[in-house]
């Protein structure tokens, strides 16, 4: 039997909250879009109104920090990745992903982990509207990386050619992040 918590990792029942640099508060929702270009057949803007319009579900996951603790038993409410892209046509060299968020960070992906029916944009978690310093309004979620790659304060999704490092991994994070594999850092 597989355990659920990855080498390395200790099981929390908190919510820790980690990030680097200021928490955004949002005092006007009308401001707030989702951005989606790079290679893409059209660029999007999504608005707040219509991103809360598209139909969500539930999510049940465990998730992996890199500071070493592990929550399991997850409930998030959001949108998936295809809900959110819908009739937009991914060009075929579009091989990674940048996620885009508030105050200039930003992290990778591979376009095919982005795409997983387990990757999806979360507005809510154990039955509450996330916090500002849990990503409020919109955070993505990647339940099988490290947590680092669910970036909070999601502004946008840049289909790339190309693998590039984000904010993280240019500062030494692992490229790719797989908790299992225990990929931390690089500093190679």
């Amino acid at each position: 039997m597989q355990t659920r918590v990855p080498p390395g990792q200790t099981v929390t029942d908190g919510f820790p909250v980690l990030h680097y640099g200021q928490v955004p508060y949002y005092n006007d929702m009308s401001k707030w879009n989702l951005r989606v270009f790079g290679l893409v057949n059209e660029e999007r803007e999504i608005s707040y109104k219509s991103f809360m319009e598209l139909p969500r579900q539930t999510f049940d996951n465990d998730i992996h920090c890199v500071t070493t603790w592990s929550k399991l038993g997850n409930v998030w409410e959001g949108v998936t990745v295809r809900e959110v892209l819908g009739d937009l046509v991914i060009d075929p060299r579009a091989r990674y992903v940048m996620l885009h968020a508030e105050h200039g960070w930003t992290t990778n992906l591979p376009v095919e982990d982005f795409l997983r029916d387990t990757s999806f944009l979360a507005i809510k978690h154990n039955g509450e509207r996330l916090t500002p310093e849990h990503g409020y309004p919109v955070r993505m979620v990647v339940p099988h990386l490290y947590f680092w790659k669910s970036a909070k304060w999601l502004r946008g999704i840049e289909f790339m050619a190309d693998d590039k490092p984000g904010f993280w991994e240019r500062n030494g994070y692992h490229m790719y992040g797989n908790p299992w594999e225990e990929q931390r850092y690089d500093f190679d």
